[in-house]
């Protein structure tokens, strides 16, 4: 089964933006909070991807996740049946240090906050972490995106 492991930061300041290679829109929205099972669909630009991630272990780090591309047609309409309230966000590209890393600004009712992701191949993988990379958050449920 597939293990995502990824740390999680509070951004310090704007200078990623510089640095991105690309960005993309992201809309997204939940058909189950369940911290065992969540279900996710997202509108990436103009595509559909429906999301399953199990229950995290290893402090936050770890976590069974699949994704399966569906149609933006079946995503618009998956959008109808999720949980209050949907996520718009803008997700920069970050090529640093051998680390791809994805800098989400938020919008609407979560604007002013910005979090960037790493997905690393180990959790002893060393980050070497960009001036603009602030506290970890990694674990704490109140940056999930489940929980925004």
């Amino acid at each position: 089964m597939p293990i995502e492991i990824e740390r999680k930061f509070l951004v310090k300041n704007l200078d990623f933006i510089k640095e991105s290679s690309s960005k993309k829109l992201i809309e997204q929205g939940y058909l189950s909070k369940d911290p065992n099972r969540i279900v996710r669909v997202r509108i990436i630009d103009n595509k559909g991807v429906l999301t399953f991630k199990g229950k995290s272990f290893d402090g936050g780090t770890s976590r069974v996740e699949i994704e399966k591309e569906i149609s933006i047609k079946d995503a618009n309409e998956l959008m109808k049946l999720c949980i209050p309230s949907i996520i718009r966000k803008v997700r920069y590209i970050i090529n640093k240090n051998n680390l791809i890393f994805e800098v989400d600004v938020f919008q609407e009712h979560n604007k002013g906050l910005i979090v960037a992701e790493v997905e690393l191949y180990s959790k002893k993988e060393k980050i070497i972490k960009p001036n603009w990379l602030g506290k970890e958050v990694t674990g704490n449920k109140k940056y999930y995106n489940s929980q925004l």
